[in-house]
């Protein structure tokens, strides 16, 4: 059985939430992550994507990618001129980050191919140095692009309404209250935050 199934599968069996979330939605199942060689693109949409709708944010990074060209690699962004991605649409902040990404992947600061064999804690260190990346943005890229499974983003508002709905009767827990009430389900919290965001979507 895949790790995240027998995650999921334990959470199930401790927690009464989690099994009824998993009897009516399934278990907890993650997309294909993204091959090494496809990690700076993965973080580089990321930086792209925030703060904008949807349809927005997928126009501006469809200009970016063209821009770039392809293979979108670090040094292939270092030779794009700003003004080129800022007429894609990039804010200044967005371009700032994305060229400071490039750099620190280039420069080995940001060891993208050694991710899979570092401990979470060493990745959001690498990732949070790069000017744009926060704690949030990386812990979505240890979730989504490494299928990490003790991830518990306390700072992510849905999380904290999911959890706020399933367990507390609605009431929605501060990041730091978040912090203490998911140590229970480690060590397999990214489930659980899954189905937080479920809850909160519901």
């Amino acid at each position: 059985m895949a790790p995240h199934l027998e995650a999921s599968d334990a959470l199930a069996a401790i927690d009464p939430v989690i099994a009824r979330l998993h009897a009516e939605h399934g278990p907890v199942r993650f997309g294909r992550a993204p091959r090494v060689d496809e990690r700076f693109e993965t973080i580089a949409r990321a930086i792209a994507h925030q703060q904008l709708a949807t349809a927005a944010a997928r126009t501006i990074w469809a200009r970016t990618r063209a821009a770039v060209g392809a293979p979108f690699t670090p040094d292939a962004v270092l030779r794009t001129p700003i003004e080129d991605l800022r007429a894609a649409g990039l804010s200044r902040s967005k371009t700032e980050a994305l060229v400071d990404l490039a750099l620190h992947v280039e420069e080995g600061r940001v060891a993208l191919e050694r991710f899979g064999r570092m401990p979470d804690d060493e990745i959001v260190a690498e990732l949070i140095a790069v000017r744009g990346i926060g704690v949030w943005t990386a812990q979505m890229f240890l979730i989504n692009a490494l299928h990490r499974l003790d991830v518990w983003p306390t700072g992510d508002l849905g999380v904290r309404v999911g959890y706020g709905r399933g367990w507390l009767g609605g009431a929605t827990p501060t990041a730091r209250e978040l912090e203490t009430l998911g140590e229970r389900f480690a060590p397999h919290r990214t489930i659980a935050a899954v189905d937080c965001w479920r809850l909160a979507n519901a």
